[in-house]
């Protein structure tokens, strides 16, 4: 019988105080000042202590309405829906997958086909080796992971491949005959008050498993406390008491996983991270950052978005703070008192009195900054910027596009090549309008200091954003759009020169340098060669500026 909780009863509750719950502000306010000194860009970040919000910051543009991509935190509810399908007896970690899809024929007589199985595809120990990022939209996803090549006999090593996961929501498809999201509605979804979730799929409309979930970061922060509770949410059992159990803890042994980051190497359960801190903790992971912890013996739980692509990096700055913020059951460890860089919201005045009211601690995050207007602006009344294409950037598919490299990289289909670019400026905002591939946008940027927002289709798909522009001097204009449901943000700075000649810069955040130094050092760890290892390295040394050089165009 699946369990339906009321809507009064769907949402976390917050504490009046972080310290009411055992969180020491005073150290919650030096983790909000380091990780603006040491520029790591999370987007929110909360923290959930015995049943309660204690921590809930946002980081301007980002609120609480907005979903965000979550990248591989996908593959954990992946699991979840496999979780879920166990419970209800229609299959079992140890069934073939080829039995799955009997129509499929494998081109090889390879003799470990009837050695995978649901349970070395859910701890990536599946021995495939496969990679459809490049071909996703043209391929049959089933059929190219099960002619993939096999690198090792499934459950001897372990291996992270995304498809795995992928093969995981096939499988809920056959046994299901419904699509993951439709499955997990009922089940997860409406118990725990999820609005239906935006989740990317092939085109046989299959989930990709491993990616492209986009949800809220309440929505993450309550799967996580249901996975820290043992299944239960508000007392109800939600999730399988038995497969949480089996889930968070190392399910591939003393299989060697090969990374040189501690956290990466302490073990894997059912698509779910296990950390090498103490006390024991385990996690949800995604690119660039996206993470919800749980620490079972302090019943705590850190949930965070973000746009960091160096994760060691963002998770070395959470432990530093984390869990010495959590204090033990006598109020040891807790340090009294707030510093104005935050606020806590714990009353209002009703009827002339105060009273007490759900607590918040706040930051107001980065604001834009307020931009005079430039003579340059008269120049361009009703007229229209003309942009010389790269013929080098087209060629490798990477054209400049109004999307941060972050999202365009994980694009199948890139629109790309802006051109015919037009501003209309008004008192406190300018609309920027141009061409993009077959599409043509409109963003509204603020010029006063403030977030203007609005919507641009590209590639063909819908993304909400943010956008500002400011004058820099008056021949220089920044413009920045942010995809807010995803990481990073796009910068395009234009220089007006003589002979109505423009040269546009842009850049992306996370910066190219920062994603090419997190893939840099990683060639080390996946490249064992160590001289092979060392030419790639050098080779993308070079990609920032190919990736984004300067672009040159004319007012027409």
């Amino acid at each position: 019988m699946l369990c339906r909780l009321s809507t009064k009863s769907k949402e976390l509750p917050r504490a009046a105080s972080p310290e009411e719950v055992g969180v020491s502000s005073a150290l919650t306010e030096q983790f909000l000042h380091y990780i603006k000194e040491q520029n790591l860009e999370f987007h929110s970040f909360m923290v959930i202590r015995h049943g309660k919000i204690a921590v809930e910051w946002y980081n301007e543009p980002y609120t609480a309405d907005t979903s965000h991509s979550m990248y591989s935190v996908s593959k954990t509810f992946s699991a979840t829906a496999i979780g879920f399908a166990v419970s209800e007896g229609l299959l079992s970690l140890d069934d073939k997958v080829l039995d799955f899809f009997p129509e499929y024929t494998p081109k090889s007589d390879s003799p470990y086909f009837d050695k995978l199985t649901v349970r070395s595809l859910i701890t990536m120990t599946s021995g495939k080796q496969t990679n459809m990022l490049e071909e996703k939209g043209k391929i049959d996803w089933i059929e190219d992971f099960i002619n993939s090549p096999w690198v090792f006999e499934p459950g001897t090593q372990y291996f992270y491949v995304n498809e795995n996961i992928y093969m995981l929501c096939a499988i809920i498809h056959r046994v299901a005959k419904t699509s993951v999201v439709d499955y997990l509605m009922p089940r997860l979804f409406e118990p725990l008050g999820i609005e239906r979730p935006f989740w990317e799929t092939d085109q046989n409309g299959i989930e990709a498993g491993g990616w492209g979930l986009y949800i809220k970061t309440m929505d993450l922060a309550k799967v996580m406390t249901c996975y820290l509770h043992e299944g239960k949410y508000k007392n109800k059992q939600v999730l399988p008491k038995e497969w949480v159990k089996e889930a968070t803890v190392n399910q591939i042994g003393d299989i060697k996983m090969p990374s040189k980051d501690k956290d990466c190497c302490a073990g894997y359960g059912y698509c779910i991270w296990m950390d090498d801190t103490e006390p024991y903790s385990y996690r949800a992971d995604g690119m660039f950052s996206q993470f919800g912890i749980n620490f079972p013996s302090l019943d705590a739980t850190i949930i965070s978005t973000a746009a960091i692509p160096c994760e060691d990096e963002a998770r070395a700055a959470i432990w530093a703070f984390f869990p010495a913020a959590f204090a033990d059951e006598n109020g040891n460890g807790v340090l009294a008192g707030l510093t104005n860089i935050s606020k806590i919201t714990s009353s209002k005045i009703m009827d002339g009195k105060k009273v007490p009211c759900d607590g918040q601690l706040w930051d107001r995050g980065y604001r834009p900054v307020a931009s005079k207007h430039s003579v340059t602006e008269s120049r361009l009344i009703g007229k229209t910027i003309k942009v010389r294409k790269k013929i080098l950037l087209n060629i490798i598919g990477m054209p400049v596009s109004m999307l941060p490299l972050a999202v365009t990289f994980m694009m199948s289909d890139r629109a790309g090549n802006i051109d015919n670019i037009k501003f209309n400026f008004g008192d406190h905002e300018c609309d920027m309008t141009w061409d993009e591939g077959d599409e043509r946008n409109t963003v509204c940027c603020g010029m006063d200091g403030r977030y203007r927002y609005g919507t641009m289709t590209l590639g063909k798909i819908k993304f909400k954003v943010c956008a500002n522009a400011e004058w820099i001097d008056d021949i220089n204009l920044k413009v920045m759009v942010r995809p807010v449901e995803t990481v990073g943000m796009r910068t395009l700075n234009f220089l007006f020169r003589r002979n109505n000649k423009v040269t546009i810069t842009p850049t992306s955040t996370p910066s190219t340098y920062k994603i090419v130094d997190t893939l840099s050092r990683s060639f080390t760890e996946i490249i064992k060669n160590p001289l092979l290892s060392k030419i790639c390295q050098k080779a993308i040394q070079i990609a920032p500026p190919l990736a984004e050089p300067k672009h040159y165009g004319k007012i027409v």
